[in-house]
């Protein structure tokens, strides 16, 4: 196998159906003028945005309420040296809408944490990219 022949960038109805496989990603963003990483699950809304569910008073919302994110999820197998990894990078902002926040009560991400009051965040999909590698490793 050529090296093009392992690399392949996904398109964007690809990657969205990636995204809807997997429970848990991560999203990057700004704190205190550092870049920070925290891993979360999330669900994809009807219009192929990312949502998150966290706590009211989670530092979270403060960092990235308008701010510009991105956000990413993959599978990789480390036996075959294989999988993808999809990025969405977009403008977060607090869901603050009471009609949308009961639909999101309702068919929304489940937070893996107990939350006493929950708040939705969503990321818009402007810019969606992909990429899968398929394995490389010899067999010996």
């Amino acid at each position: 196998m050529s090296q093009n022949d392992a690399f392949r960038a996904l398109d964007r109805q690809e990657c969205l159906r990636l995204l809807s496989k997997v429970p848990v990603g991560r999203v990057v963003y700004t704190r205190q003028a550092l870049p920070a990483v925290l891993p979360i699950n999330f669900s994809l809304d009807t219009d192929n945005s990312v949502l998150l569910r966290t706590s009211r008073d989670s530092d979270l919302i403060r960092a990235i309420d308008g701010a510009v994110v991105a956000f990413e999820a993959d599978e990789f197998d480390a036996a075959t040296q294989s999988g993808w990894s999809v990025v969405v990078t977009g403008r977060a902002t607090v869901v603050t809408d009471p009609a949308e926040h009961q639909r999101l009560s309702e068919s929304g991400p489940v937070s893996w944490m107990p939350l006493d009051d929950a708040v939705f965040i969503r990321i818009d999909s402007g810019l969606i990219t992909g990429r899968e590698l398929r394995g490389t490793r010899a067999t010996r």
